[in-house]
């Protein structure tokens, strides 16, 4: 054999060790991941564009099958469906369980605390939320991935909600936690159901109103078509919406798996939080033409419901993990000037 053809015959073999080696590099991850959004919302879009992200900077390597809805279980038990391998990732919010421990009121929804979704996501990326959280997630088999924060909820309501003293006697879905005994101090009678009750519940009149989402996923639910009332801007929730996975099954991922779904997270928070800005003012304004009333609170109002909402923080800081995040975000909202320090 000459010398060239035994050159060429060496390339040819390095090449194919190369292929064989990148071929067997190559790691599949395999994710079931449950969100309690319709695909048709807005959110439920967003949660699709990131599973989308996730496969394509992955090159296909994530794949994901994903379950809107609550279809697999109900909203508040797709957490421990994930902790248990029924699912392998929960993509609704923290505050489905309060119940497990009051800790997962301060990941899940604040109340009473930050005024806009950026404020709120700078305490979990830059004021040490991820590292307060991080022993509350671990504690019960998840991983804790990122937040996605659309910003303050509207009411949806068959009468007006103009002021605290609209709250009286006033029969509303609730999610559980603390929100149900803030809005109890100020005389309304929150009812706990299933997210995706809603609808049946105001249809039905079992419910006067609901506390369900921003104003743009209260429209994509059809909630505007069976009552006339809302309130925008909202100022008394706003919720994480986060990703936690099992930590079994995300400890086992390849760390770039790990590192771009961690990474999609934050670039589906900005998307989250500037689609909602647009979305919302022009819900809000499709709203106005169709006849449905929008109310806004008052300065004096508004701080009524902001005095109660912290006050009730205190009852719920009852366990280690949630004195801890209390700790810390009452530490956070001083420097931004939101509470006195």
């Amino acid at each position: 054999m000459t010398f060239l053809k035994k050159a060429a015959s060496v390339a040819a073999v390095a090449a194919l060790a190369a292929s064989t080696a990148m071929t067997a590099s190559a790691e599949t991850t395999k994710l079931r991941i449950q969100t309690h959004y319709a695909p048709e919302t807005v959110s439920g879009q967003l949660a699709g564009q990131y599973m989308q992200d996730i496969m394509d900077m992955s090159n296909g390597e994530i794949e994901v099958e994903m379950f809107y809805s609550s279809s697999v279980v109900k909203s508040v038990e797709t957490f421990d469906a994930a902790a248990t391998g029924i699912l392998d990732c929960d993509m609704t919010g923290g505050g489905y369980q309060t119940g497990k421990n009051s800790a997962f009121q301060f990941v899940g929804d604040i109340m009473g605390g930050y005024d806009t979704p950026y404020q709120q996501l700078s305490w979990l990326y830059f004021g040490g939320g991820k590292e307060a959280a991080a022993p509350l997630y671990n504690k019960y088999g998840m991983e804790l991935i990122g937040w996605w924060v659309y910003g303050q909820e509207s009411f949806a309501s068959s009468k007006p909600i103009k002021s605290v003293a609209d709250f009286k006697d006033w029969k509303f879905r609730s999610p559980p936690g603390m929100q149900t005994k803030i809005f109890e101090s100020l005389g309304a009678s929150p009812i706990v159901m299933d997210f995706t009750e809603i609808f049946t519940a105001l249809e039905t009149g079992i419910i006067d109103g609901a506390d369900a989402s921003g104003l743009a996923n209260n429209v994509g639910l059809g909630l505007y078509d069976i009552v006339g009332h809302a309130n925008f801007p909202g100022f008394h929730s706003m919720p994480s919406d986060h990703l936690a996975c099992n930590k079994a099954v995300f400890d086992a991922m390849p760390a770039h798996h790990q590192k771009i779904m961690k990474v999609a997270m934050e670039a589906l928070a900005l998307r989250t939080a500037l689609t909602f800005e647009k979305k919302n003012a022009e819900a809000a304004a499709q709203l106005r033409e169709q006849g449905i009333e929008l109310h806004q609170w008052t300065r004096e109002d508004l701080q009524e419901f902001r005095n109660a909402a912290q006050a009730a923080w205190g009852d719920f800081a009852d366990t280690p993990e949630a004195e801890a995040l209390v700790a810390s975000h009452l530490n956070y909202l001083g420097q931004l000037g939101l509470v006195s320090k």
